[in-house]
């Protein structure tokens, strides 16, 4: 912004405030019409002041409307450049004016050219005038604005004339020869009179666009034409010279001229922004005024006419003909009024039929309440949605039909509501209970308005769409199949009991509950089945918990349990009683189920956890899962409690299994072979192959360490396949280089029943490294309830075909060994090894072990007995009728080369053999592996 922007600024860029900027306005006029008034202390300082004064402040004024309209821009540009233009000719009159009477010190010539600029100083204003106003935006707008202006303008021509005007004509008329002075006379008060037109038309259809600059403007402009008028007057026309008091007029003009354009601060600097909201009193009396103005302006007309008859004057030719234009004009204008008014009228008439219509026939309520809360209108639509009549409803008070509960916090929605302003918060949405003729509560949503100082309520019946998104929520947060609390709700009844006053009760635990079993139930009598029992399971569960406390389906059949703290402090007081909640639960879930025509039973493995200080819901909930699973690895069917040393064991076991993903691919995997020998002899029969692990730290670990950590997932499927296809290549070149031993592979029963590699390549195995008919044999565990008899039988029976022998292992320690050896086409029984460490010591497993083995020898089946290692076992073993023995008494895992050895030697001592007979293989029975417990590698 330039200086001269910032003087008449209302903030210039010293910060100066508008009050400021106006009072210095205000001294800077007043000094002048001070010094004016004195004469300025000498003739010659009152003229160049009277004359040249002018001019700078009509030049400033000029300066000022130029600067503000190239600093900003839209619609009223161009009224401020003409209002700059005009100033510029009041400027250049007023020099050239001072020109003839300051710097030639001659009278002013009439006419002169100064006439010429101070006649052009009124057009360009009362283009910028029009250019302010508010457009019309009908031929009839158009056509009342030139009506008002004439009535306005033909009024003041007429007291004008008949004033002095007349006067000024009759001595036109007289003096022929003087015919411009009075020409230039005649002038100046009809441009001024044309000037006052404008103003006083357009003051009541000013834009609101930047309000305040535009009205400074007006009134710098009305000073202006005042001045001139009381100029203009025969009284002071000829009496005029420059200095005088009325030289104070004109320059006060032009100064608030300057000022205007800076007058307002406009919102956001910006160029047509909006004024401030104006005052609700004020357009009433702004209406008043502006309909007012025609009839106000024939009033004048008539006191003009008026003021010649009562002084006895002729009435002039020129009164007549304008009073007369003047009527005509009124009764124009009031014609076409009265034709816009029945159009109006027919259009409100219209459009409250339309409204009418709407309201009557829209499917929401609409009602309109009094400031004091009561009901004045209600839409006939309260009939169909709230099952009252509109009648019953009118005149109630709104609070009686709100449900109690939600009306706190409509009449609190409403009060803050009615406390914002209007025009930054037109409506509010508040949803709330309402009463129906029924005497139940519907959900309604209302869109409220302001109206006189009430409310205006348009209201809809939501209760079906409630209804859905409480539905669609519980949907959200329950299992679909037992109502019971999802995952997602359980994570959070967790968080919610952890958090608050709850935090520091330790009391608080989380129960993991897992069918045992179920999955069976699912293969055997179907899924529909299974369902049916989850279903029941869930049931027996809810109610087995405490009302305060959740119960929970995390998927598939797995539960949980949230146990919320009673604030017990006796922290082992509280592990028994969430124990023993848990003993019960187990035992609840394990009473048979009804299904059908069928009795199901399944056991329950429960993990318990306890709440910590700080601890997260998602580690509490590990805690739980962590105990549960290690319940189902120590038999199922119990309850285990979390103990920091799980989280130990995981983290070992995942480090473990992260290492092993890699062992196989990096060659860091051998295989062993244990010898396993005829007790009668001491002859080679077979050897299994067992896979030893030696990681890149140099640690020897066992299968029972790794295949616990792989589990039963694609690690241990790919070392089964390599394992598999070791063994038999390693056999093949054994056999091609002189010594034919069979070789035992143990499988897991669940892998045999796979298709793809390595179980469904076992032919192909065979058929690629020629191995010889007998030369291999599977161990098949008999512990996996899981696995299927009917498959794994027709899987067995096609091995057999291709001269595979089958061993049964663990035998004495599953719960399904008697219906495999019924069902299964088994060649060997293999003794667990916990019947062989106890044979000897124990009296009770020698009578069990030499009953298994009297079974195996009356259907005619080898046995093999795993874990022999020491010669008591070996003499124990073989007078209970044992075939073949493997174990530490014997030999270790050997690797190729010492296994070859062995080989070539044939034999090994047995206690109660006297002298060893050099034989290469024995019994030709081939043999797979023993548990998962193996015997340790001896030092090499």
């Amino acid at each position: 912004m330039s200086a001269l922007g910032a003087l008449f600024s209302p903030r210039s860029a010293a910060g100066s405030t508008g009050t400021r900027s106006r009072i210095l306005l205000g001294l800077v006029c007043a000094g002048y019409s001070v010094g004016a008034a004195m004469g300025w202390g000498s003739p010659r300082v009152a003229v160049f002041m009277g004359d040249f004064g002018l001019a700078a402040a009509a030049l400033i004024a000029a300066v000022s409307c130029l600067l503000y309209a190239r600093a900003v821009g839209g619609r009223l540009r161009p009224a401020w450049l003409l209002f700059s233009l005009s100033s510029l000719m009041a400027a250049c009159g007023n020099a050239v004016w001072g020109w003839y009477e300051v710097v030639l010190g001659v009278p002013v010539p009439a006419p002169s050219l100064a006439d010429v600029f101070f006649l052009c100083f009124a057009p360009p204003a009362i283009v910028g005038l029009l250019v302010l106003a508010k457009r019309p935006v009908t031929r009839a707008g158009w056509i009342c604005l030139g009506l008002d202006a004439w009535l306005i303008g033909g009024s003041l021509l007429t007291l004008a004339w008949s004033l002095a005007l007349a006067h000024t004509a009759h001595l036109a008329g007289a003096e022929e020869a003087n015919v411009a002075p009075a020409a230039l006379s005649l002038a100046y008060p009809l441009l001024d009179i044309v000037l006052v037109s404008m103003v006083l038309a357009l003051h009541f259809r000013r834009s609101g666009v930047n309000r305040s600059a535009v009205n400074t403007a007006i009134a710098a402009l009305a000073l202006t034409v005042l001045s001139d008028a009381v100029f203009t007057s025969p009284l002071l026309r000829s009496t005029y010279h420059s200095g005088q008091l009325l030289d104070a007029g004109w320059f006060a003009g032009s100064l608030l001229l300057a000022y205007a354009p800076w007058a307002a601060r406009r919102a956001a600097r910006a160029p047509g922004g909006a004024s401030p909201p104006r005052a609700a009193g004020s357009r009433p009396i702004a209406g008043s005024l502006a309909a007012l103005t025609p009839y106000l302006a024939a009033a004048v007309c008539t006191l003009g006419i008026l003021y010649n008859v009562v002084d006895g004057r002729r009435v002039d030719r020129v009164v007549i003909f304008t009073g007369c234009t003047v009527v005509l004009a009124l009764v124009v204008r009031q014609g076409i009024m009265l034709l816009d008014n029945i159009s109006l009228t027919q259009e409100l008439a219209q459009k409250e039929n339309h409204f009418r219509s709407l309201v009557q026939g829209s499917s929401d309520v609409i009602m309109i309440a009094a400031p004091d809360g009561t009901l004045r209108y209600v839409s006939p639509a309260a009939a169909g949605v709230y099952g009252r009549d509109a009648e019953d409803l009118v005149g109630a008070e709104l609070s009686s039909i709100i449900h109690p509960d939600d009306l706190g916090r409509f009449v609190h929605e409403v009060r803050r509501f009615l406390a914002a302003p209007p025009h930054e918060e037109p409506t509010t949405r508040i949803e709330c209970r309402f009463r129906s003729g029924a005497g139940d509560w519907l959900n309604v949503e209302s869109t409220v308005n302001r109206h006189q100082g009430g409310l205006l309520l348009n209201s809809r019946d939501v209760t079906e769409r409630v209804r859905l998104q409480a539905q669609l929520q519980h949907n959200a947060e329950h299992d679909p199949l037992t109502d019971l609390p999802n995952r997602a709700l359980f994570t959070a009844r967790v968080r919610q009991a952890l958090g608050g006053r709850r935090a520091s009760d330790p009391g608080t635990a989380v129960l993991f509950i897992d069918l045992d079993g179920f999955k069976q139930v699912n293969d055997t009598i179907g899924h529909q089945a299974g369902d049916e029992l989850l279903i029941q399971a869930g049931r027996r569960l809810q109610d087995s918990v405490r009302a305060g406390d959740t119960a929970a389906r995390l998927g598939g059949d797995e539960f949980a349990a949230l146990i919320v703290g009673d604030g017990t402090r006796d922290q082992g007081a509280r592990e028994y009683q969430v124990h023993e909640i848990a003993e019960r639960l187990r035992l609840t879930l394990s009473q048979p189920y009804r299904i059908g025509p069928n009795e199901v039973r399944v056991a329950a493995s429960i993990g318990v956890a306890f709440a910590e200080p700080a601890i997260s819901p998602t580690d509490l909930m590990r805690n739980a899962d962590l105990a549960m699973y290690r319940a189902k690895a120590g038999g199922k069917d119990r309850v285990e409690l979390y103990a920091p040393q799980m989280q130990a064991d995981v983290v070992r076991r995942s480090e473990l299994a992260a290492r092993l993903r890699s062992a196989l691919r990096d060659g860091e995997f051998a295989l062993l072979h244990q010898p396993v020998v005829h007790l009668a002899s001491g002859s080679v029969a077979a050897v299994a192959a067992q896979a030893r692990w030696r990681s890149a730290q140099g640690i020897l670990f066992t299968p029972a360490e790794f295949l616990r950590v792989s589990g039963d997932d694609d690690r241990t499927a790919e070392l089964g396949r390599w394992l598999l296809e070791e063994a038999v290549a390693q056999a093949a070149d054994r056999a091609r280089a002189g010594h034919p031993v069979a070789v035992s592979v143990r499988l897991p029963a669940a892998r045999l029943l796979e298709t793809g590699p390595p179980l469904g390549s076992i032919e192909a195995l065979l058929t690629r490294h020629g191995l010889p008919s007998g030369a291999l044999m599977i161990e098949v565990a008999d512990s996996d309830p899981r696995v299927s008899f009917d498959a794994l039988e027709q899987r067995l029976v096609a091995l057999r075909r291709l001269g595979v022998r089958i061993a049964l292992d663990g035998f004495g320690s599953g719960f399904a060994a008697i219906n495999a050896l019924r069902r299964l086409p088994i060649d060997v029984l293999k003794l667990d090894r916990t019947l062989v460490e106890g044979v000897v010591e124990s009296a009770r497993l020698h009578k069990i072990t030499s009953g298994l083995l009297r079974i195996a020898g009356d259907l005619g089946l080898q046995s093999v007995a795993d874990g022999v290692d020491v010669p008591e076992q070996v003499l124990a073993l073989r007078a209970m009728g044992c075939t073949h023995g493997q174990g530490m008494a014997f030999s270790g895992p050997l690797d190729e080369y010492r296994l070859r050895r062995a080989l070539v030697r044939g034999e090994f001592p047995v206690a109660g053999v006297p002298g060893p007979r050099p034989v290469m293989a024995g019994g030709s029975i081939p043999l797979l592996t023993g548990s998962h417990a193996e015997t340790p590698v001896p030092p090499t």
